[in-house]
């Protein structure tokens, strides 16, 4: 009896210690996976390995830490750009606030169509509209003051379809992998076609970006002195559009340096996916996150008025771009 109780007694030992292995050994894994968010998927793959090529030493594609640059678009790659913009939802709301001192918008387009709440004609309306609204709503007080009404705006607006805050709605792969490659001696970049000001306050808490390293669209500015004190004013009038083929030409004014890796999600980040890694040796990365995940996020590509994605969809297939399925190859969109 007593060598039966034994037996059971040494065989439970050994289930429980089985057990704990098999624990630690999950543990571990999920402490060394740099992209736990992220399925075990041909995508996450490519990202690894090109990782591995030009971070090894010896390697015949390794890459000096100074040159491992990897510029990231804003929206619908590392945020939410559904159903508008989020830079376009502030200047609605910036419209609606300021309507009280401009009574004539009850009258002006895209004005009359903001207050209306009349998409369909603000859309008819076309970037010139568009421009017409940003230049109204964003100009006309110091870059300080801009800041403020930023920061204080996405700390009370909560986006229409997951009455959560913009800021939460970062997609918690893409977070992961901007620390995997700034772990990986990368240096990080956003280049947005949105405002850079927009972005700049809040890009580095969110992203662990610094505003040094966010390049985006912006309006003129001029220094006037504000009770003896110099402050930059910001004027309605463009300075420069960082989309399509602008990004390129950001990227080179800002930083001076050809990415090595471009993040993407639509045509507007065609031309930089295709400077990036159109330029032949040492290895280069192009990825395209596609939104096919109607339930968690959004399903869109090539019929969409936001973030349209269509003829870069087309050359990811010839140029070997990796392009990310968010439903197949993410285990979660956003942060619980």
């Amino acid at each position: 009896m007593f060598a039966i109780q034994d037996f059971i007694k040494s065989a439970r030992g050994r289930t429980l210690a089985v057990t704990a292995a098999l624990l630690f050994a999950a543990s571990a894994y999920a402490q060394s996976d740099p992209l736990p968010s992220w399925n075990d998927t041909a995508s996450k793959a490519a990202i690894v390995s090109f990782v591995d090529k030009v971070t090894e030493q010896g390697s015949p594609e390794f890459v000096p830490e100074p040159e491992r640059i990897a510029v990231f678009d804003n929206d619908g790659t590392l945020w939410v750009e559904h159903p508008i913009y989020t830079q376009l939802a502030f200047a609605l709301d910036r419209v609606k606030l300021l309507a009280p001192q401009h009574p004539e918008w009850k009258e002006t387009q895209p004005f009359k169509a903001v207050l209306e709440g009349d998409m369909t004609a603000l859309a008819a309306s076309g970037e010139k509209g568009l421009v017409e609204l940003i230049m109204t709503t964003h100009a006309g007080m110091t870059s300080n003051d801009f800041q403020k009404i930023v920061t204080d705006w996405l700390a009370s607006a909560r986006d229409p379809k997951f009455k959560r805050p913009y800021t939460e709605l970062v997609y918690q792969p893409m977070v992961e992998l901007l620390a995997y490659l700034r772990a990986n001696g990368f240096k990080t970049f956003i280049v947005s076609g949105g405002g850079i000001e927009f972005m700049r306050p809040w890009a580095e808490k969110v992203y662990g970006v610094p505003p040094e390293q966010v390049i985006g669209s912006s309006i003129k500015t001029e220094l006037r002195m504000q009770d003896d004190t110099p402050t930059l004013y910001r004027l309605p009038e463009v300075n420069f559009i960082d989309d399509k083929a602008g990004k390129p030409v950001g990227i080179n004014q800002q930083i001076g340096r050809r990415p090595i890796a471009a993040f993407g999600n639509s045509d507007g980040d065609l031309q930089m996916l295709q400077w990036t890694t159109m330029a032949g040796a040492p290895a280069r990365l192009g990825v395209l996150i596609h939104h096919t995940d109607a339930e968690r996020e959004y399903a869109y590509d090539r019929d969409t008025e936001f973030g349209r994605l269509d003829k870069a969809l087309d050359a990811a297939a010839i140029t070997g771009w990796t392009v990310v399925d968010m439903k197949a190859d993410w285990k979660q969109v956003f942060k619980d």
